[in-house]
């Protein structure tokens, strides 16, 4: 899978996702990740990409210009078809979520669109936009880190990427219920017990107390998600 990212501070972007499980699969191969600087396409002699906006306020806004000018040399190299999908990172759009995350990984390509400022012309949107999306409901001064939690999350599913094919399948909100308590080496620590069921070998017990403990959880944390789990039951 590849990631399209176009951004105003590739360092940034390109920093942050080489490293960990998402660095490791790029270096094997499994996804491929690039930034794509949004200046070295504008035709202003001094670099600039921004401009008052018409009608008044505050804040500078991001030309369309330098935006599209941008996107069409990724359309250039991978092709009209393969660069359908473009999400623009805004606080204006859909929550992320994991259901949306698993869609996405099903492409081959993805762009993500970062803006700064006050946002960016909306003619250019208009032109090339498929997806708003926003990871919550607050404003950041720019879309490079809402636009690197969402690779990591829709990576992460992309086959091969995790080592352990049931990594993915047994995390928070995969089933719609958060992830039950995990434990590791050694059997007590600080005078607290890993759960007796868990040494027991059983995996039909175990199996049965994690998802006890993942409806407790969810309960307790996500009532909304917790109604909505048993909505699908029913």
């Amino acid at each position: 899978m590849n990631f399209h990212i176009l951004t105003l501070f590739p360092e940034m972007v390109l920093q942050g996702l080489n490293t960990s499980i998402i660095g490791k699969a790029t270096e094997r191969g499994y996804i491929s990740i690039e930034a794509v600087n949004i200046r070295d396409y504008t035709l202003d002699r001094h670099g600039k990409v921004d401009d008052y906006t018409y009608g008044g306020g505050a804040g500078m806004l991001m030309q369309a210009q330098p935006v599209y000018d941008a996107y069409q040399s990724i359309v250039g190299r991978i092709g009209q078809e393969r660069a359908r999908r473009v999400v623009y990172v805004t606080p204006q759009g859909k929550t992320f979520n994991q259901e949306m995350a698993q869609e996405m990984a099903q492409e081959s390509d993805l762009i993500f669109l970062c803006g700064h400022y006050e946002g960016i012309d909306e003619r250019v949107l208009e032109e090339i936009v498929t997806d708003e999306v926003s990871i919550g409901d607050y404003v950041l001064t720019g879309g490079e880190l809402p636009a690197m939690v969402m690779i990591d999350a829709i990576a992460r599913l992309v086959s091969g990427v995790l080592h352990n094919g049931e990594s993915a399948q047994t995390e928070s909100f995969e089933n719609g219920l958060l992830e039950y308590p995990q434990y590791s080496r050694p059997e007590i620590w600080h005078e607290k017990r890993v759960p007796e069921i868990l040494l027991s070998g059983d995996h039909v017990k175990v199996d049965a107390w994690r998802l006890e403990q993942s409806l407790l959880r969810t309960k307790e944390r996500r009532p909304d998600l917790y109604e909505k789990y048993l909505q699908g039951q029913s």
